[in-house]
């Protein structure tokens, strides 16, 4: 039996939380790999709904394993904040069944200070305004404050050397006053022990459940458009969003990694700022937003809603290493006479089939349509291949030709259940 590392392959908010706790079933470890609390799953079980924006989404199954991995950055009061939430709902949430890698970096209130100021400026590009970029900024600049250094003072004192002298000269350049660093220590070390009943070394936690031959489920946040690194820069997240990224973000080797499974909406939808090419701003892309409750789950923010852009899911899966595609949302084409769906580009005289690296040339990009027949018949609920129209059947055959990538998991609503398996990734 595989591993499964489960990726978006557009622009985020394809649906991956209810993907993700649909494979837990199969799973014994679900762990998260990168992000923080700007990604949002909602998922829909029994009726109850849960919004889980840090916690993998593994947590409302009972009996399985949910780790948060050294990639993520953890905002700690919001982390046992979602803790109570999900408690309040009735999931028996203990730490032993929730475990916070030790070595991860934490957002702080000045991260979301200095975030707050940039994207009120003119050089904002839509983020969340919770403080992820400048917390990974200081990641990578080796001044962040790591969830091991609450529970040593002289750690954390030495840390928060290093990190307010760089904060308070970019708050002086900002015309705000230094970090009270008096309050924001003492805030930290209240924290610790909050947070010690769930820290672990999730690393060691992989290792012993690989031995026992465990199944792992490696979730990751945003998609492989809004990767760091590959995707449509600089209005992108700032991680690696890719299916690499899930052996370095929970502390395992590449060869952990088994079957990559990509998700993507049956359109295609973007939050904020940033090129989309099959972006529709008449009637039918508000029907498809209104239909498909195109409301950030993190923010609330309205989602720009347009075509399903095959050529960018073909990119996007060849960057994540896609074995196969979970296409979501499909009831939301219902009873649509026609449908188009983005084959290519235009730039200048030239003929594209990717996106183009730079931002300039993304933005003046047309997209090519292919035109496709509708269908008036409902998919929504359901479970079975042959309960789908026949027109459906020709719309999801014709996505595998064009992204060169078999559909493996078909999703028709929001519960649990309404989900069209073709082949187990676990079994892959």
């Amino acid at each position: 039996m595989a591993n499964v590392a489960v990726v978006g392959v557009q622009w985020g908010d394809e649906g991956k939380g209810k993907i993700v706790d649909w494979l837990s079933a199969r799973a014994d470890v679900v762990v998260r790999f990168q992000g923080g609390h700007n990604a949002g799953h909602t998922l829909v079980i029994d009726g109850v709904t849960y919004k889980l924006s840090l916690l993998p989404s593994g947590v409302v199954r009972p009996g399985k394993l949910s780790l948060i991995g050294n990639g993520v950055v953890v905002d700690p009061w919001h982390l046992l904040k979602e803790i109570e939430a999900v408690r309040s709902q009735g999931v028996g949430l203990t730490p032993d069944r929730l475990k916070l890698a030790e070595t991860a970096c934490l957002i702080l209130p000045l991260h979301r200070e200095l975030e707050e100021i940039r994207e009120s400026g003119a050089g904002g590009i839509g983020t969340t305004r919770r403080g992820i970029g400048p917390a990974y900024e200081d990641k990578v600049g080796r001044r962040a404050v790591r969830v091991c250094d609450l529970f040593d003072p002289k750690a954390l004192t030495d840390r928060l050397d290093l990190l307010l002298a760089h904060h308070d000269a970019l708050r002086r350049g900002h015309g705000r006053p230094p970090v009270d660093r008096g309050a924001l220590a003492e805030s930290l070390l209240a924290l610790a022990p909050k947070l010690a009943p769930w820290v672990a070394p999730v690393w060691r936690e992989l290792a012993q459940a690989q031995a026992a031959g465990k199944r792992i489920l490696f979730e990751g946040a945003q998609a492989a458009m809004l990767d760091v690194d590959h995707g449509t820069y600089p209005y992108v997240t700032s991680s690696n969003t890719v299916a690499g990224q899930a052996a370095a973000g929970s502390g395992v080797g590449p060869r952990a990694l088994g079957y990559v499974l990509g998700i993507a909406k049956a359109y295609t939808t973007r939050v904020g700022g940033g090129p989309f090419p099959t972006e529709l701003t008449d009637a039918i892309g508000r029907g498809l937003g209104e239909r498909g409750r195109e409301f950030g789950t993190v923010t609330g923010r309205p989602r720009r809603c347009g075509w399903f852009d095959a050529a960018m899911v073909r990119q996007a899966a060849r960057l994540a290493g896609v074995d196969g595609i979970a296409l979501t949302k499909l009831d939301v084409l219902d009873g649509m006479d026609e449908l188009r769906i983005g084959v290519g580009y235009r730039l200048g005289g030239r003929t594209l089939d990717a996106l183009p690296p730079d931002a300039n040339a993304q933005a003046q990009i047309e997209p090519i349509y292919e035109t496709v027949e509708g269908w008036r018949d409902s998919t929504k609920g359901a479970r079975r291949w042959a309960d789908l129209p026949a027109t459906a059947i020709k719309y999801i055959r014709r996505v595998e030709e064009l992204i060169e990538a078999p559909v493996t998991l078909l999703s028709t609503s929001p519960e649990r259940e309404d989900t069209v398996l073709m082949r187990d990734p676990f079994a892959a």
